[in-house]
């Protein structure tokens, strides 16, 4: 790409969460100079990991998957060089109380059909359970319905569904996918998950683990940047920053830089710590304030002998939700003679309050319920950790309050999975909104093709004719 520039425009990146990595990639692809600042000592904001003091084991701060309708984060793994870290899946197990497994995966049969003979198989739902939902799948599948304020749960209430199915179906697959319980969360962003997941085809359907901890799969993007002239600055707290007519000023760890552009890719509560006090800096102040966030408790048991072969599972009826075997999942980790879980509890917010032991036990015990192997294992140790303010919550109507990547200050962009990406708080909306405040810069420089957003996957099947 020619650049229109005589002098390498010098680009900030605040943050280095997925936001803040997929701006910087993306920008020193194109030629420009970025420097990206993280007051940690390390990559992936929260999609990290790190050595647990208590365990010495190496731990990532909550579980995080992908799906393969997630076009923009496959593309930026793709960009950074780490898209064989990710191990494809096409069926989900669902495990009920007792041990008894329901698998749900595609057929040869057309979208949105390619589930239906293992939905119809599944035995943890009733004939009845089936119905309804798939009555409420074909009220999906035709259109994204619109936000009018009506929570998901009512909206399911609405079109018949059994306490079953809710409590089965739609909670498991929406409260993991959104962290968010299903009464708080907007129909568009429900709508959006099942359409994505289920109905659209079976490729947007696949699930991606990674197979290496966290800040391994992202710090490699710090040294893409690095490799093309960028710069990433560790334990560096920016403290304000001072918009002017040809820079913009950052205050870092007590020192003033001058840079050409900013993007400020931080979560929206460190924003408005970070935002000026002038009359331009209100209105996104008070747009600001309209966010509430949800939280995520991560749980890792490492027990003395192996306790399943599955790899991972939706856990049925009780407060945990999900199982992550990770001496299966992660490569070079193969299980010897032990095993460990991960367990994962999104919009955890009855768990907040309770002690690492009390979590630990309610933990041990609803395993044991689903896994009887368990009851023989001897826990050799373990670790909690709390997300309190995880991601933001989707709620009716919280579209009013996520603000575009331009600011009132032309030379100063937003980014982050709480922005206008028209993505819930996923890791493909955090990179959405990386690329997006990228290409503003970009144009703003003079690179007026400039374009990192890739399309969705197209529909398949019976889903082209909806479009």
């Amino acid at each position: 790409m020619t650049e229109p520039w005589t002098q390498i425009p010098h680009v900030a990146v605040v943050g280095g969460g997925l936001a803040g990595l997929a701006a910087g990639s993306a920008l020193a692809d194109s030629g420009f100079r970025v420097t990206l600042f993280e007051r940690r000592a390390y990559l992936g904001g929260r999609a990290s990991s790190y050595q647990h003091p208590a365990t010495g084991e190496v731990v990532d701060n909550c579980q995080h998957v992908l799906l393969g309708c997630c076009t923009n984060l496959i593309e930026f793994y793709r960009r950074v060089g780490v898209e064989d870290k990710i191990r494809w899946y096409d069926r989900l197990t669902f495990l009920e109380p007792g041990g008894r497994a329901s698998v749900i995966g595609p057929s040869s049969l057309p979208a949105p059909l390619h589930t239906a003979p293992a939905f119809l198989r599944a035995r943890c739902l009733s004939l009845t359970d089936k119905l309804s939902i798939a009555a409420a799948m074909a009220a999906l599948a035709p259109a994204m319905p619109r936000d009018t304020g009506e929570s998901f749960l009512k909206w399911l209430h609405r079109h018949g569904q059994t306490d079953r199915a809710i409590g089965r179906f739609w909670k498991p697959v929406l409260v993991s996918a959104l962290n968010e319980d299903i009464d708080r969360v907007s129909v568009p962003y429900a709508a959006q998950v099942m359409r994505e997941s289920f109905l659209k085809s079976a490729e947007a359907g696949l699930m991606g683990v990674p197979t290496v901890p966290l800040t391994e799969l992202y710090g490699t993007a710090g040294d893409h940047i690095c490799s093309r002239g960028g710069e990433v600055r560790f334990r560096s707290s920016v403290e304000s920053f001072r918009a002017e007519f040809a820079a913009v000023k950052l205050a870092v760890s007590g020192r003033e830089a001058s840079f050409d552009f900013v993007v400020l890719a931080v979560p929206f509560d460190v924003l408005a710590r970070l935002l000026p006090q002038t009359t331009a800096a209100e209105p996104l102040r008070q747009a600001l304030d309209g966010f509430e966030t949800s939280p995520i408790t991560g749980i890792h048991l490492w027990f003395d002998r192996q306790i399943t072969g599955l790899e991972h599972a939706v856990l049925l009826d009780r407060t945990i939700q999900w199982m992550f075997h990770k001496s299966m999942l992660l490569d070079s980790r193969a299980p010897r003679n032990g095993s460990y879980m991960e367990l994962v509890v999104s919009s955890s917010k009855l768990l907040v309050e309770k002690s690492r032991q009390e979590i630990v036990d309610l933990a041990l015990n609803e395993l044991r319920e689903f896994l009887p192997e368990a009851h023989q294992a001897k826990l050799v140790k373990s670790a909690v950790i709390k997300e309190i303010h995880a991601t933001y919550s989707p709620k009716p109507g919280v579209d009013v309050f996520r603000p575009q990547p331009e600011t009132v200050w032309p030379r100063v962009f937003l980014a982050g999975d709480w922005t206008a990406t028209g993505w819930p708080a996923t890791m493909e909306g955090a990179v959405r909104s990386g690329y997006l405040a990228a290409q503003c810069v970009a144009r703003v420089a003079g690179l007026q093709d400039a374009a990192f957003l890739v399309p969705d996957l197209p529909p398949t099947g019976f889903m082209r004719l909806f479009g």
